[in-house]
């Protein structure tokens, strides 16, 4: 089966928002949990919000459109059983036709997996796993609020290659309060011990509403430290020929995360469970002309109140023409080797034209590979100063 004609790839997006605890860096939609957790009642609400989505939208409901990818994030989804994710992704694959090599993506805590699981999560359909180092420094992980030490991480990843789940991520956090440039790499070092598949490496950011936001670590290390931390982890991560495909992940040959590229290249999404978003976009047959339409959508956040409405409720808003060009940049720049130009007419519906004094004025500040060789991309300093070449992009307020 092909996607329907002129339409993104569409992916699913399944959130679980349940932790063991609340990390004070994370500003996901994430909530301890306190009480027994309502695994089947939970199963259950997702296939019913993803029956009602499927309902709203006609080219859904006629299996016209599959799924190429689908993630299973957090939250925690790994606190659910391997049984729990067979019988969701089984009814998933009932209600929407899945591509033949689709990627099934679980995020997984090392401290919430037992002995076993990891075979159990296979056989349920899963084929690729993120797990969720942050570091192997045992102080850090603690000041980190997690729950798992470097040991558990280690015994996750011999777990993953004995379940034949050799292609699996994991999540590396840096700029962490009181790193040097050394440990830092040293996490890289034993990172790449495990034998991953994909790396991600983030940069510890203090996101508004976080306890670490309210009442920042004394010791972050300064910039210059940070800048360094970058530079040699680029440096490793190439030596042991990891490519560096978008700002923050590296990935072997052929492991690229097929799910996040969905999104980096404005790719289009279902996004079912509490707190989730998505993205459909289609044309208006009643314009005669076919013009394309893009709809955001928003499920309630706090997972009581999802679970008390089924199916769940939906906020939808339109993404307009004024605020596209933002969204396709904000996504595709991110990618180090851009997108080709006549994808941003695709995904947005509009010519380069309209952005053109822009371009000009980001290429002449080096920030932006020249549009004229075919490609939509920022320059390696653009990546470096990504939020300033953005700003270019952001939409004009309007209203009083």
């Amino acid at each position: 089966m092909t996607q329907t004609a002129g339409l993104p790839p569409l992916a699913l997006y399944v959130h679980f928002p349940w932790c063991v605890s609340k990390c004070p860096y994370c500003d996901f939609n994430s909530h301890a949990v306190r009480e027994t957790l309502p695994e089947a009642r939970y199963i259950a609400a997702l296939l019913a919000d993803l029956e009602a989505e499927i309902a709203a939208d006609a080219r859904l409901a006629a299996g016209s459109r599959e799924v190429v990818s689908v993630f299973l994030g957090g939250g925690t989804p790994s606190l659910f059983s391997p049984e729990a994710i067979a019988t969701l992704l089984e009814g998933a694959r009932r209600r929407l036709p899945f591509a033949a090599d689709v990627e099934v993506t679980l995020e997984a805590n090392p401290g919430t997996i037992e002995r076993g699981r990891f075979a159990g999560y296979a056989a349920a359909g899963i084929n690729r796993v993120s797990l969720g180092a942050q570091s192997f420094d045992a102080a850090a992980l603690r000041r980190l609020g997690r729950i798992h030490d470097p040991d558990d991480t280690r015994r996750a990843a011999q777990e993953l290659h004995a379940a034949g789940l050799a292609n699996f991520n994991l999540d590396l956090m840096y700029a962490l309060p009181g790193q040097s440039v050394a440990q830092a790499l040293a996490d890289i070092e034993q990172a790449l011990a495990l034998q991953p598949a994909h790396l991600s490496h983030y940069h510890l950011t203090l996101e508004a509403g976080t306890p670490f936001a309210a009442r920042p670590p004394a010791d972050l290390p300064p910039d210059d430290t940070v800048e360094s931390m970058l530079e040699a982890a680029l440096a490793r991560l190439d030596a042991a020929g990891f490519v560096r495909y978008e700002i923050s992940a590296w990935a072997r040959s052929g492991r690229r995360c097929r799910h996040n590229l969905n999104y980096w290249r404005f790719g289009d999404y279902l996004g079912i469970g509490a707190g989730a978003h998505g993205k459909l976009s289609s044309f208006d047959a009643a314009t005669g002309g076919g013009a394309l339409q893009i709809q955001r959508s928003l499920r309630l956040r706090e997972p009581r109140r999802y679970l008390s409405q089924q199916p769940a409720a939906v906020t939808r808003t339109a993404v307009t023409p004024a605020q596209r060009p933002f969204e396709f940049m904000l996504n595709a720049l991110r990618l180090v080797e851009g997108v080709e130009t006549g994808l941003y007419e695709r995904r947005v519906g509009s010519g380069l034209e309209e952005l053109a004094p822009s371009l000009r004025r980001l290429t002449e500040r080096g920030l932006l590979v020249d549009p004229a060789t075919g490609r939509l991309g920022a320059t390696a300093a653009g990546l470096r100063f990504l939020n300033d070449l953005l700003v270019e992009f952001l939409p004009e307020e309007t209203g009083t």
